[in-house]
């Protein structure tokens, strides 16, 4: 039985912020690429290994990093994961050429796939039992945030400056915040420090499977779709290229809206909320090619899609509060599946248009959909401890 305790929001708004540096320093390569591959005399192409590498790394270091600290305080494990940050950021501003920033990009994706995998599970040590569907809203928060403000005023100042600046800025942040970690954390000694052995174990609980299998299915088939989604509202929608920036933007607004509804739902209803994800997702993908045929239509869709998508981290964390039997080691195989998804689904996708067309990768991005809600519609809604089904 969890015992009443003082809410620590200080806390959770640090832990949101470092969510929205590491995801904003994840993406902000993407609004950067030309300049960077101009600078160092790489192509666009291989320009993109700064996304890809810190993608991949964060994949691994998620499972693997909260094993290798062992019973280190998770208080000074986060606070130490920013530094490592600012320290990424600092010697991606100074890199003199490609292979040390992609280096630096090396230590950004340890940061990031260690701090998530710790980050989701502290929110009920943070905050009475009450209240911790809301905290999570926050913390997550953050990586809806990055999308709408973080990457947006990143590229802005790298073009109106240049690119070392914007990294080197992420950095100056990265220590403000791991100052506030360290300050506004209570100490976390880990529950049960978590061992090979116990991420193997999660794997014997359905409700974790179902979690980590569904996040793979969402996470794959949404990069599969949106990473050509400029594509997709020019050539499916109509609109006009120099619409499409203000666009995703609004994109990234309705993924907030879409966080804020989940964490209040998610809270009561886990099971409905996670089963929504992937029937949203498959309507809306596999009628955009059918639908999205005129701009008004292609917004509304678009709409949705990022209001549906950004409730995906706060609607299966809920879900794997409810049934993990160790929570951060659930959590870090569900980073780990997060990320190296991304990965997969945009080198899937990108197979899929060079080979076919764009209708065709929405379609077998809505299969990857169809075949997530088969897999929670076919787990008992007791598992997550739903009130009525």
């Amino acid at each position: 039985m969890q015992q009443e305790q003082t809410p620590r929001w200080w806390a959770v708004i640090a832990v949101m912020m470092g969510i929205f540096l590491l995801v904003t320093a994840e993406q902000l390569p993407i609004g950067l690429l030309s300049q960077v591959a101009t600078s160092m005399g790489v192509t666009p192409g291989m320009a993109g290994l700064m996304v890809t590498v810190p993608g991949v790394v964060a994949a691994f270091s998620a499972p693997l990093l909260p094993v290798a600290v062992g019973r280190l305080d998770r208080r000074v494990m986060l606070a130490l994961l920013m530094v490592l940050m600012v320290v990424g950021s600092v010697l991606s501003a100074l890199a003199s050429n490609f292979m040390l920033l992609l280096a630096s990009r090396v230590l950004i994706g340890i940061s990031i796939g260690g701090f998530w995998a710790v980050a989701g599970s502290i929110a009920p040590r943070l905050v009475p039992e009450a209240q911790v569907s809301k905290a999570m809203t926050v913390i997550f928060g953050g990586v809806a945030a990055a999308s709408v403000l973080g990457v947006p005023l990143g590229t802005l100042l790298g073009e109106f400056s240049s690119w070392r600046v914007a990294f080197g800025a992420l950095g100056g942040l990265s220590l403000l915040t791991a100052i506030a970690l360290w300050y506004w954390l209570p100490p976390l000694p880990p529950r049960e420090p978590v061992r090979l052995r116990v991420l193997a174990q999660q794997f014997s609980n359905r409700g974790v499977r179902v979690a980590v299998m569904t996040t793979g299915f969402v996470v794959v088939g949404h990069f599969a779709a949106y990473t050509f989604i400029s594509p997709v509202l020019q050539d499916i929608s109509g609109i006009a290229q120099r619409h499409v920036g203000s666009l995703l933007l609004l994109y990234g607004a309705a993924g907030i809206l879409g966080n804020i509804a989940a964490g209040m739902f998610a809270g009561r209803h886990p099971y409905r909320a996670v089963l929504a994800i992937p029937s949203l997702l498959f309507i809306v993908v596999a009628a955009f090619p059918l639908l999205g045929v005129q701009p008004s239509s292609g917004v509304m869709l678009l709409m949705v899609w990022g209001a549906v998508f950004g409730s995906v981290s706060v609607s299966i964390q809920t879900w794997i509060l409810r049934t993990a039997p160790n929570t951060e080691a659930a959590t870090a195989l569900m980073a780990f599946m997060f990320n190296l998804s991304i990965g997969f689904g945009a080198m899937v996708g990108g197979r899929i248009v060079d080979g076919t067309s764009l209708p065709i990768t929405m379609w077998a991005a809505s299969g990857l959909f169809l075949l997530g809600t088969l897999l929670v519609w076919r787990t008992p809604s007791r598992i997550v401890g739903e009130k009525h089904r």
